[in-house]
């Protein structure tokens, strides 16, 4: 391929899905790229997925980017309907619910999950969600005013609150806070120097 997918279309893939681990990262590409991308990543994943049946699990990080577009959101609720049947356990994650649930597809993924985690949720959007979550007004303020960790735990109708708490190692992985990336990468730059590497 010549011209704008050029970037990611000029070559036979070398991903070998028999990894246990593989990612697919659209994060660095052109914004009219994405929804192509993604409509050939998921394609390519659901034809594995049927080709060889084995336990897999498919986590969808920044889920609300696929629920953008009408095909990926599709493709989510197809995982979410019929992934069981294949060993797949779709996970999808958003920071934002309310964005994730306006697409039509939205709810319908939610109401497929068995396992859902509520962390805290701004005042714009908790008063819907309590109508869709069915939550009682002390679990509505539970979210409003909970700390970083700390939400509610769905297992079918049953609802408890959790505070979940990451190991310095877990902390160091999953840390999205730009202070404490800065601070990591100066430790590392640091480890390197006195390692006089």
């Amino acid at each position: 391929t010549r011209g704008t997918c050029a970037g990611f279309l000029n070559k036979p893939t070398n991903i070998n899905i028999n990894y246990k681990f593989i990612v697919f990262s659209i994060r660095d590409m052109e914004e009219e790229l994405k929804t192509v991308a993604m409509y050939i990543i998921t394609h390519y994943i659901w034809n594995a997925v049927k080709r060889n049946k084995k336990k897999r699990l498919l986590v969808v990080d920044e889920a609300w980017i696929m629920m953008k577009s009408d095909d990926a959101a599709s493709f989510l609720f197809s995982m979410a309907k019929r992934g069981r049947k294949y060993f797949l356990g779709p996970s999808t994650i958003t920071q934002d619910v309310e964005d994730f649930l306006k697409s039509p597809y939205g709810l319908p993924i939610v109401t497929n999950s068995s396992i859902l985690v509520l962390l805290k949720q701004s005042p714009t959007v908790v008063d819907n969600l309590q109508k869709i979550f069915n939550l009682t007004d002390e679990e509505k303020y539970l979210l409003l005013e909970s700390n970083v960790g700390e939400g509610m735990f769905f297992v079918g109708l049953k609802h408890v609150a959790i505070k979940i708490i990451a190991s310095y190692t877990e902390d160091q992985i999953i840390t999205s806070d730009p202070s404490q990336l800065l601070n990591i990468k100066k430790a590392k730059e640091e480890l390197k120097m006195a390692q006089g590497l």
